[in-house]
């Protein structure tokens, strides 16, 4: 890498005092400043901020991370695909997105310390350093950002209306006595509290319970239909599948593709990991990948299987866009057995929320230090993430009907996961042009920008088709 571009990256991990990282000063710093502690790339500006503050973490903690951030509430999408796909192709396609999604957090493992004495513990440092201080960040803020907060707006969504419907299965009246509005109120205060753990390393225990809450509710949601399979037998399920057109298909698989989450947060993950020359941080942390895809393999594969198993064609009739399917639930089996699927689903959901945040806090927190030359103290940190969580809270209020267009705005957040990281490692690796290896990442990189489009094009035929009730503001 020339002298030039090393400088480069030089200031963008230094963050030079008067830059801030979403406007980054393109001056190169000269004098860059020094490693700490044989820990290539710290500073004290990193000591400041939440996702670097602690680099004490270790696999176990960055398996939590990585499984409560890559298995989710998008897992109740998979049988719904399933049902447009059939068996064949919805296995296959299943299977390539997890294998090129799981190729994507090997690159980024590895581009993490790529240059030596630099670590980009934050995807939009990886994407400027790559493609330049302008189209990095034209490539790269909306998406990160939006990954950020978008997750959790619709996480206040998707868990304030399944808190209403576990009201309404614990009523015996059925007569449900909170609003949504009231329950968007209970789900977000208790977000705001679960928020103020000071980094991103201290949030390990959130992220344990949010991973045992998602393989509670997952294995709930597949066995309960393999505990009662004479009763399935009877229920005359067909597996044929009736609409072929191009935007069921396509959106189809644009809900097995928003499925494969957390890209955005592997490099910030990353950076809560000690790393020195004799043992560097991509070891600990593939060792996590492996450890946490392999659970969150088990449970995608396990749910979208079965429950299309159990319930064939009567998803698309009875479901919504995050799963209203579960409802059978109710029916076919016990209270208990839904009302400890809805109990799980919430606290996962809650857990979930700080780890997706804290790129925002920590880019809300950069532009204070910078400026204000100082960390933040206590009480403004605080503040920052009340504001953050406000913000959130009044998106999923305005936008209640963002889950229905998951594949349309999911698509942007797509290319985070299934292009930027192959030509990232084309730029910084400077690979030799036509190389096989080249070749390889220039066709998968595009083949994921070109179903990004795919899928925005199929999901608006849907909705011109189908239509949208958008209430604003009214949950």
């Amino acid at each position: 890498m020339s002298n030039k571009a090393l400088a480069i990256l030089f200031d963008l991990e230094s963050q030079e005092r008067c830059g801030s990282p979403s406007f980054m000063s393109q001056t190169l710093s000269k004098d860059p400043l020094p490693t700490s502690d044989g820990d290539g790339g710290r500073i004290p500006l990193e000591e400041w901020l939440p996702i670097t503050e602690s680099r004490k973490g270790n696999v176990y903690t960055a398996t939590f991370h990585l499984f409560c951030s890559g298995l989710g509430l998008q897992v109740l999408l998979l049988p719904a695909a399933f049902a447009a796909l059939g068996w064949v192709w919805g296995v296959i396609i299943l299977t390539v997105g997890f294998a090129w999604k799981l190729y994507t957090v090997w690159l980024l493992v590895h581009l993490h310390e790529a240059v030596h004495g630099i670590r980009f513990s934050r995807y939009l440092r990886l994407a400027i350093a790559s493609f330049g201080v302008k189209l990095g960040k034209l490539l790269g803020i909306f998406p990160v950002m939006y990954l950020s907060g978008g997750a959790c707006s619709i996480l206040v969504i998707t868990g304030g209306k399944t808190i209403k419907q576990l009201v309404h299965i614990m009523s015996e009246d059925g007569k449900v006595p909170l609003n949504t509005l009231q329950c968007f109120v209970i789900f977000s205060c208790l977000a705001v509290v679960m928020c103020q753990f000071p980094n991103l390393n201290s949030l390990f225990g959130l992220s344990l319970i949010g991973g045992v809450m998602a393989i509670a509710y997952s294995t709930a949601i597949w066995s309960l239909p393999l505990a009662s399979i004479s009763q399935r037998n009877q229920n005359n399920v067909s597996y044929t599948t009736r609409d072929t057109s191009f935007d069921t298909i396509f959106n189809a698989i644009g809900l097995i593709a928003i499925s494969f989450r957390g890209n955005n947060l592997i490099l910030e993950i990353q950076g809560t990991l000690p790393s020195d020359s004799k043992n560097p941080s991509r070891k600990t942390m593939w060792r996590a990948v492996v450890i946490s895809h392999v659970l969150i393999a088990v449970c995608m594969f396990l749910v979208a299987i079965v429950v299309y198993w159990a319930y064939g064609d009567k998803i698309p009739a009875t479901g919504g866009p995050i799963g209203n399917y579960l409802e059978l639930y109710e029916q076919d089996y016990s209270k208990r057995a839904a009302c400890f699927i809805h109990i799980t689903f919430i606290i996962n959901c809650l857990c979930s929320y700080p780890i997706n945040l804290m790129p925002a806090c920590d880019n809300a927190e950069m532009v204070y230090t910078t400026k204000r030359h100082k960390p933040c103290s206590v009480f403004v940190r605080m503040m920052f993430r009340v504001f953050l969580c406000l913000v959130c809270f009044f998106v999923a209020v305005g936008f209640t009907f963002l889950p229905y267009l998951a594949v349309l705005i999911g698509a942007i957040g797509l290319l985070v996961t299934f292009t930027y990281p192959c030509f990232m490692w084309i730029s910084i690796k400077q690979l030799q042009r036509e190389s096989l290896m080249w070749w390889f990442n220039v066709l998968v990189g595009s083949i994921g920008a070109s179903f990004s489009v795919l899928f925005v094009v199929a999901s608006a035929l849907r909705l011109a088709d189908k239509g949208l009730q958008a209430n604003f503001f009214n949950p």
